[in-house]
């Protein structure tokens, strides 16, 4: 029998066939779930939960009678970032606020997932509005007796694909909040190309930086899943030819702790010594001015989407939260737009790199290093930024493990909109990396 901690497709395989009926599959998650969720909480609380569960997956089975008529992910659990509006369910966005005001229609990503046959798990920890006012959400990866951040700001969706709660989840990335927890958490995250899984239905950061992306065990699950989310997929299964990797050298790179930077060293001479042409590429020289412009925009747009919220609920927000609102209702509007330009300008540089070199795929740190201990701080999303910024498709991959035992992460970086062959590569990446980190 499939274990329930098989990967994305060899589940699929097994719950679309009927070989493992889906009451039984819910039953081990449900055990599995009492067991590791009060010592990760990842979830938030919902009352009925796993009657909930059976009252949809009984509904599904109904619908899909003859399992070669069922959907891509169908019965798979997902869970879903507390920032997401999921009908029947409140969305909180990690905040204090009243559920009431922030309700919304159902996102469309996961109106996607659920018309795949998907089933929503639940509503994962966000850190607050998806910033840095971090979550009770604790790092599964934990050495014994001590406790770590999982990352922001979808820490939840990390740790539960972590802990093995459930097998995918939504996520979304304005800095680092997808790369930068699936690195902590020891799983792969995937940030689409921006806006090519929509955006409705998720409370925002920042229009202009804001991506939805997704968390799996492996990059197939996370193949399947983007599958469904984007609707203009172009499905790939092979790539000719191994594609050539560049890494970018400068301030950017130096901004890794040193025992991350010596393991990506290691990593990226283990890729050369496994035949990848890999090219030393200065780059990135005005990082200090990236970082700059993209927290004016982020700040001027958060300040936006909050102004009603903040005026009548200022008290309640948390002093992290509130200092980005603030700094945002006085930037200055010449350069909030000069800011915003910003984003397909260092695209623009980055893809005529990417050319002059014959690169195909940039690689770097997924953080600085290993989770930090303890919960105040959810770690600096630094190594992800310019990425971001750009709006360039992102996947991260284990990689090693530190010293003191917690998971290391690499990142690949894809030209603008060629998310389906950076996924393809990251497969071949990934089975390189899988004898040195394993889940």
């Amino acid at each position: 029998m499939t274990s329930i901690s098989a990967s994305l497709p060899d589940l699929i395989q097994a719950l679309r066939s009927g070989q493992w009926p889906l009451s039984d599959y819910l039953s081990q998650l449900e055990t599995r779930f009492a067991e590791r969720e009060p010592g990760v909480l990842a979830f938030m609380p919902e009352p009925d939960r796993w009657g909930r569960l059976r009252r949809e997956a009984e509904a599904l089975l109904a619908r899909y009678p003859d399992p070669a008529a069922r959907p891509a992910l169908f019965g798979i659990p997902v869970g879903v970032k507390d920032i997401f509006h999921v009908d029947g369910l409140p969305t909180t966005g990690g905040s204090r606020l009243p559920p009431e005001v922030l309700a919304g229609p159902q996102a469309e990503s996961v109106t996607r997932l659920r018309a795949a046959g998907a089933l929503v798990l639940g509503k994962t920890v966000s850190t607050e509005f998806a910033y840095f006012g971090p979550g009770p959400t604790r790092n599964p990866r934990s050495p014994a007796g001590t406790t770590h951040t999982p990352g922001g700001s979808s820490s939840g969706s990390a740790a539960a694909v972590a802990a093995g709660l459930c097998p995918l989840a939504l996520g979304t990335q304005t800095i680092g909040s997808i790369i930068r927890p699936a690195s902590f958490c020891g799983v792969v995250g995937f940030k689409p190309s921006y806006e090519r899984v929509s955006r409705a239905g998720v409370i925002p950061l920042s229009a202009s930086l804001d991506h939805v992306g997704v968390f799996a065990a492996d990059v197939a699950g996370v193949r399947l899943a983007a599958e469904v989310l984007a609707g203009d997929w172009r499905r790939e299964t092979e790539r000719a030819g191994r594609p050539v990797l560049g890494v970018p050298e400068g301030p950017y790179l130096e901004a890794a702790e040193p025992e991350m930077l010596a393991h990506f060293r290691s990593t990226v001479q283990r890729l050369a010594g496994a035949g990848y042409v890999v090219k030393s590429v200065p780059a990135l020289p005005d990082f200090a001015a990236i970082e700059a412009r993209h927290d004016l925009l982020m700040a001027a747009e958060a300040a936006q989407v909050h102004a009603d919220w903040y005026a009548r609920f200022r008290d309640r927000y948390h002093p992290r939260t509130a200092e980005l609102i603030e700094r945002g209702r006085a930037a200055a509007p010449d350069a909030v737009e000069a800011a915003r330009a910003g984003r397909e300008q260092l695209r623009g540089e980055l893809t005529a790199l990417m050319d002059v070199h014959g690169l195909e795929v940039w690689l770097a740190p997924a953080a600085p290093g290993p989770a930090p201990a303890g919960l105040e701080s959810t770690g600096r999303p630094v190594m992800n930024l310019p990425w971001t910024h750009a709006g360039l498709p992102v996947v991260g991959l284990p990689s090693g493990r530190a010293a003191n035992g917690l998971p290391l992460g690499l990142q690949l970086i894809g030209r603008w909109r060629a998310d389906e062959p950076l996924l393809v590569w990251a497969e071949h990446i990934e089975g390189l990396l899988n004898d040195t980190y394993r889940q």
